[in-house]
């Protein structure tokens, strides 16, 4: 899942007018890893909510995953991301560096948000030692993504861009002069 989501958000933002709005209307690199994060955050923890959902019904062919009979939680998965995102920012991948690239910044914003997302929607799990996803106690989980998602969205608001991507593929294509 965070796979398929960093790989389509990166090929997104690979196409040449995208791309070219992402840096007029977020001007300044940090905001721009800010709202990459966000961007993570929110579509993971959508997909992961979802997903939780249609195992927890039955719907489909989803089904929790098992390492040697262990159920193990999308929390796991995100403690990993946030692992291998805050060593790669220690040796300096994707930081915004000089010889940094761009691509890996990008990379390392999105995974950020993304493993930040499946660690928060199961903070209640944390917080009571338990498994309460879907009990009240796990109401917890869903304030923890609200408060965390609301600061990502104060720190950077990429609204004008949104705007811009918007307004750039309703109109008409612009016709070339000759």
């Amino acid at each position: 899942m965070v796979v398929i989501s960093t790989a389509i958000a990166l090929l997104v933002l690979r196409n040449e007018r995208v791309s070219k709005l992402f840096h007029e209307h977020i001007a300044d690199r940090p905001k721009r890893r800010l709202f990459l994060a966000a961007i993570g955050f929110f579509v993971n923890f959508a997909i992961a909510r979802s997903l939780a959902y249609v195992n927890f019904h039955k719907i489909g062919p989803f089904h929790d995953i098992y390492i040697h009979g262990r159920h193990i939680h999308h929390l796991v998965w995100g403690i990993l991301i946030l692992l291998a995102v805050g060593f790669g920012w220690l040796v300096e991948l994707g930081t915004g560096a000089e010889k940094s690239s761009i691509i890996a910044s990008r990379l390392m914003s999105f995974l950020y948000g993304a493993g930040a997302a499946l660690t928060l929607d199961e903070f209640a799990l944390w917080l009571n030692l338990e498994d309460v996803y879907w009990a009240r106690q796990g109401r917890a989980s869903i304030d923890a993504v609200i408060l965390f998602g609301a600061l990502l969205l104060i720190c950077q608001w990429g609204g004008q861009f949104f705007q811009a991507l918007l307004r750039e593929f309703v109109s008409e294509p612009k016709s070339q002069v000759q």
